[in-house]
């Protein structure tokens, strides 16, 4: 589902976008937001950080410099990547000092 998102907002960039000229008041523009939240995170998670972002661009927004926030592991994960590194017998590094 990821990928029919992108090519879809990679028409418009080529198509609609052109057309309107640069109107954006944030940056990145929304529709490469929209792109990189969606290769980023998902179709999921992506599609909602770009309504997110589609909506708070309005009249009475300052604008300014928007990214896409990082893709952060949940706890699970984390768990799941130290319990097979201890199941493999990696060992952490211990802190120094204490």
């Amino acid at each position: 589902m990821k990928y029919p998102l992108l090519l879809l907002i990679k028409i418009y960039q080529w198509t609609i976008s052109p057309l309107l000229g640069p109107v954006c008041k944030y940056y990145p523009s929304c529709s490469h937001y929209g792109f990189t939240a969606i290769d980023r995170h998902g179709a999921v998670k992506g599609t909602a950080l770009t309504a997110w972002r589609i909506l708070r661009c309005n009249p009475w927004s300052l604008g300014g410099v928007d990214h896409v926030p990082p893709r952060k592991h949940p706890v699970w994960h984390r768990r799941l990547r130290l319990w097979m590194s201890r199941r493999r017998g990696e060992t952490q590094p211990k802190a120094q000092g204490a």
